[in-house]
């Protein structure tokens, strides 16, 4: 029995949907109503007959587990002798929410969002992840790893520029102003309970050198210390 349709959710068949989206995932979609709850972001999902709000949490959550485990596996066989510390930071490097953001507009998977005024461009990653759970529960393991391996990390990934790059901002400043010996801390200024979003503030020397907004406070902590390293002339701008 179909879960979404036990949840209210009843897509009709949309063959224009489904011709996009195989262009983007490379093989053609058999239940068009599981992709298109993976591209409902929480920010617009509409309540169902039953109260309960649908939207693509769920499939986000499943997705995180499969990508983290695909990425784990091409990881420890890609690099045979690396130590568990390495092949860590690589696979967070891969799967961070700033990477999935980039790998969803880069993939085209932002166009098939609907945006509202309490949008916010992290949900590009977690629609990258919900596309990914999608697939799971459309087509099995198999399929979703092939679609993770083949159309994302072949195509999009450069995983020697990726083992130079430390992306790690908050690591960074913190080394930064313990070194140089400047005060440095990380505010929650406000939790928006509507939109369940965090702000967070970095105060330098006392002082308000960046802030940032997203839906997970450490999402937003690692988007104002990218703010503030480039301020402070530690990245490259």
């Amino acid at each position: 029995m179909n879960w979404l349709r036990l949840l209210g959710i009843n897509f009709s068949e949309d063959p224009e949907f489904a011709k996009s989206l195989s262009n983007v995932i490379g093989f053609y979609p058999g239940n068009i109503s599981v992709y298109k709850l993976a591209f409902c972001h929480k920010a617009v999902a509409k309540e169902n007959l039953q109260g309960f709000k649908m939207s693509n949490e769920r499939l986000e959550f499943l997705g995180d587990a499969i990508v983290g485990a695909v990425i784990a596996d091409m990881l420890f066989k890609k690099f045979p002798y690396r130590e568990e510390g390495f092949l860590t930071e690589m696979r967070s490097r891969i799967v961070s929410r700033e990477s999935l953001k980039k790998l969803a507009v880069k993939m085209g998977i932002d166009k098939f969002l609907e945006e509202n005024e309490f949008a916010s461009k992290s949900m590009f990653g977690d629609a990258f992840e919900a596309l990914v759970g999608a697939i799971y529960i459309d087509k099995g393991y198999a399929k979703a790893k092939s679609f993770l391996i083949n159309r994302v990390v072949n195509i999009h990934l450069d995983l020697e520029e990726l083992e130079n790059n430390d992306t790690n901002y908050k690591s960074r400043i913190l080394n930064h102003s313990q070194k140089e010996k400047h005060s440095l801390e990380f505010e929650l200024v406000s939790e928006n309970t509507v939109t369940k979003q965090f702000t967070i503030r970095i105060m330098y020397n006392q002082k308000e050198i960046s802030r940032a907004v997203d839906y997970s406070k450490k999402r937003a902590e690692q988007q104002a210390a990218a703010i503030a390293c480039k301020k402070l002339g530690i990245l490259e701008t």
